[in-house]
């Protein structure tokens, strides 16, 4: 994989709306068979990103290529080769699933004989195949997005875009639907998906954590924590919300204190520092673990000292 062309290539995109900078000198690869995550929160500018990949909005600076072909002077020969579905895909609620994928059929003008052939696929590999004749507006949320998926694979892109598809879909629907994700690289696509989920970061290839339109890190997802430059203290307490409140006020300054879930991860220093934080705690019955950093805590360590230039 490491010798293929990329599918999608960008180099120094720049996009502004007004003064609001969305996207800041961002390059990267993604090839063929790959699963390049875009990660980070609402505004971040990952669908930003994704817009001008599909040839839908054009970059103010640096370039965009898709399968070799540039999205400001080809964006039809870009539209050619991608599958887009955006965070509002447009199904047809009082259409059933069948019907669904025989209009996008047509709309990407598939010859009949080659239709009935990619829709008997799609449902076997989607899983749909036992609802193909129920209406869109009464399947689940997972099944929504599935369906959706399929949509866009009617016409056989090389490059799917894929924005935020698993939010507000229930944890195995997440998983059912990334499971599909994986055998579509396999097959030899290349995939821009976006998401707000840490736990997502970790099934792609390669992750890149976005903040306010800037790259802070990429690479492997599980070489990414070695951006990490600090140490870590996750705490156990009875009431998280003192403990944190408490930490805030009588603990060392600098420190970053972090709520996951029912525990605080506090990023320090020095030693001195962590002796002020137990000291801090002393009271709260708490306890106290040296934990080595996450994906998600590298994330937040990064995007505040990003915060703090």
């Amino acid at each position: 994989m490491n010798y293929a062309s990329p599918s999608v290539r960008l180099a120094h995109l720049h996009k502004a709306y007004g003064k609001t900078v969305a996207v800041e000198e961002l390059s990267l690869e993604i090839l063929p068979g790959e699963i390049f995550g875009l990660i980070g929160p609402d505004g971040a500018g990952k669908t930003t990103v994704m817009r001008i990949v599909a040839a839908l909005t054009l970059p103010d600076g640096g370039q965009a290529e898709v399968m070799g072909h540039d999205v400001a002077t080809h964006p039809m020969r870009v539209k050619e080769h991608i599958g887009y579905m955006p965070q509002r895909f447009s199904l047809y609620p009082d259409l059933t699933v069948a019907e669904n994928l025989r209009f996008f059929a047509d709309l990407y003008k598939v010859p009949t004989a080659e239709r009935i052939v990619r829709e008997q696929r799609l449902m076997q590999f989607s899983r749909l195949g036992p609802f193909r004749k129920r209406r869109a507006a009464q399947l689940s949320g997972g099944m929504k997005q599935k369906l959706a998926l399929a949509c866009t694979l009617m016409h056989t892109p090389e490059v799917l875009i894929l924005d935020e598809p698993t939010t507000g879909v229930d944890p195995l629907s997440r998983q059912e639907f990334w499971a599909i994700l994986r055998e579509l690289a396999a097959s030899g696509q290349a995939l821009l998906v976006s998401t707000p989920y840490m736990d997502e970061a970790l099934l792609c290839h390669r992750v890149a954590l976005m903040h306010n339109g800037r790259v802070l890190t990429a690479g492997q997802p599980h070489d990414i924590p070695a951006h990490f430059k600090h140490r870590l203290l996750e705490i156990v307490a009875g009431d998280v919300p003192r403990a944190r409140k408490r930490l805030l006020t009588c603990g060392p300054a600098g420190i970053q204190v972090s709520r996951f879930g029912d525990r605080l991860h506090v990023v320090y220093g020095t030693a001195d520092q962590e002796r002020q934080i137990r000291s801090c705690l002393a009271e709260e019955s708490a306890e106290i673990f040296t934990v080595p950093p996450s994906i998600e805590d590298t994330f937040v360590t990064l995007m505040h000292e990003g915060s703090s230039r």
